[in-house]
């Protein structure tokens, strides 16, 4: 290893003999001191503590892990380097060092956006993405301490449910406001002023300059990086959620709550929900929303080398509704109702259309397991709103689709015969998409691999999390375990069983040692042996297992 760790790594001395548990302790306990002393106002402290952090061998191990374990880990930057092999991520973590740290430039890549337009992205190379991992441990902790209330995306712990939520609680009652202001930021990730990040974001300037102005490459062309965070960074939603913190307070103490006009006390209404870069603001009227709310945003922005997109930004009335976050919020005769919007409804049967059409000489079994992660995912985000007759629409235009694919496979069969073979009656459904598992049984019955069908999904309401709720401070530790435990049974359908091995293992998976959460997912694993008790697992950690060849409970999530 280059340069000495300020965490010894004990005996550690490959990649598999690191004690990821005492790892994740390390920094957990390091983030908590940076929060404290951040909310003591001993901020040389926070300063110390936070080179502490980056210096560290189990922080810099926890940035390769993280690096080498989500859905870019076989994405390369320019150089072209992946760190696949346990030597390669051990080698990894001696390159994370400040002295003589040099970003190379992004790799530019462009996906398509909803509306046709194409996003641009700049992938950093593995070394960089580590360091911004790295860094991003020392500034979340600050982050979440001075993030505003009711601010959602990319968050720990916090998600579009939240956001949603917050909405219902905002604009439900008969005098609740009537005016929304739907707010759409231009370009944010890629106009964020970099002097104002500089001035104003508490971490180690002279990194940070490094990644903002390390440039990008495209058609083998070097183009400089004169503004903007770079979308494919990660630690860039932690610097444009910073960057935006605060239009939540100004906006109270510009526009308080209440006002005395004319001897009376008078009520503006307004509220304020961010998720990311889009937000609504409510108000009392629209012209209160355009003559002393925009003023004030646009105000805000500016400051920032931001704008608002022209034709995003629109003041609806709430009977009208509008989207937001994919979902419909719309009052029905004086009462609120919040469904799937019908741009998320077409754009998930659009999904479901293509795959079914681009399988259609597959197995049966195959095409089930490529549908269902698609459908399932779909319903756990729309089961918290009035979601049921949206769920039954859904399900008759999949087996209208699934009826087309069936047919076209056995164009001379009838009907009855089509039927009979791809459908079964389980449980209390007559015509269930479904396929025998080949020599499985339980009890004489077969055991079928079933597509997930989004009537099965109970609705629920979701409860939001408290709005100065910060992960990091200890205070704020057992809400979060108990809070994580109730989305946990709400994603196993009450499965109470799963919850007490969930529990067992102090919430972390045995295999990594990182948190389970209902974000994350999970497998149930059953090792090999007799008395052996079931674990959970993460779905990544489950293959590394069963290519180990082991056994695993069927039908488990």
């Amino acid at each position: 290893m280059n340069g000495k760790p300020c965490a010894s790594p004990g005996i550690a001395t490959c990649w598999e003999a690191i004690d990821w548990q005492k790892a994740l302790a390390y920094v957990k306990k390091l983030q908590v001191r940076i929060v404290k002393a951040q909310k003591e106002g001993h901020y040389s402290k926070v300063k110390s503590l936070q080179w502490l952090l980056t210096h560290s061998f189990y922080a810099k191990a926890l940035a390769v892990k993280r690096v080498t374990s989500n859905q870019g880990k076989r994405t390369s930057g320019v150089d072209h380097e992946l760190w696949l092999t346990p030597q390669a991520k051990w080698s990894a973590i001696s390159k994370l060092n400040r002295r003589g740290y040099r970003p190379q430039p992004l790799r530019r890549h462009y996906i398509p956006k909803k509306n046709g337009k194409m996003r641009p992205l700049g992938i950093p190379t593995m070394t960089d993405r580590a360091m911004q991992t790295l860094y991003k441990f020392s500034l979340e902790p600050i982050a979440e301490t001075y993030a505003d209330p009711n601010s959602y995306g990319f968050r720990i712990g916090r998600s579009t449910h939240d956001a949603i939520e917050q909405c219902f609680t905002d604009l439900n009652k008969g005098k609740s406001p009537e005016w929304i202001l739907e707010g759409d930021i231009k370009g944010c990730f890629d106009h964020i002023s970099h002097e104002w990040l500089l001035e104003n974001i508490s971490m180690d300037t002279q990194v940070l300059e490094k990644w903002l102005k390390c440039g990008y490459v495209e058609t083998r062309k070097l183009f400089p990086t004169d503004e903007g965070a770079p979308q494919g960074g990660t630690i860039s939603p932690t610097l444009m959620n910073m960057t935006l913190d605060g239009l939540e307070r100004l906006l109270q103490e510009r526009l308080p709550t209440r006002q005395k006009v004319n001897g009376r006390t008078h009520f503006n209404k307004l509220n304020f929900v961010r998720y990311a870069d889009d937000f609504i603001i409510t108000g009392e009227s629209p012209e209160f929303l355009r003559d002393k709310v925009l003023p004030v945003v646009k105000e805000f922005l500016t400051e920032r080398g931001l704008q608002l997109s022209e034709e995003k930004t629109v003041i609806t009335h709430i009977e009208d509704g509008f989207d937001f976050l994919g979902k419909n919020i719309r009052k029905y005769n004086g009462k609120l109702l919040i469904k799937p919007s019908k741009t998320s409804v077409k754009s998930f049967l659009e999904k479901v259309r293509s795959i079914i059409k681009g399988n259609k000489s597959t197995k049966q079994e195959t095409l089930i397991r490529k549908l269902n992660p698609v459908i399932r995912g779909w319903m756990n985000n729309q089961q918290y709103v009035v979601s049921s007759k949206v769920f039954s629409r859904v399900d008759y235009e999949i087996y209208k689709c699934l009826w087309q694919w069936a047919k076209r496979r056995h164009k001379k069969k009838g009907r009855k015969w089509i039927a009979q073979k791809y459908w079964h009656h389980i449980g209390s459904r007559q015509w269930t998409f479904s396929v025998p598992y080949e020599n499985q049984s339980t009890e004489g019955e077969p055991l079928y691999c079933k597509l997930e069908y989004a009537t099965d999904t109970k609705i629920i309401r979701f409860k939001k999390i408290v709005a100065e709720a910060n992960p990091f401070d200890e205070y704020w530790t057992d809400y979060f375990e108990e809070r994580e435990g109730e989305k946990l049974l709400n994603s196993t359908k009450g499965r109470e069983k799963l919850l007490t091995i969930w529990r067992r293992q102090h919430r972390r998976c045995p295999v990594c040692g990182e948190l389970i959460t209902s974000e994350t997912g999970f497998k149930v694993h059953t090792p090999v042996g007799k008395n052996s008790q079931k674990i959970m697992v993460h779905k990544e950690c489950h293959e590394e297992i069963h290519s180990l060849i082991t056994t695993f409970e069927p039908g488990s999530r």
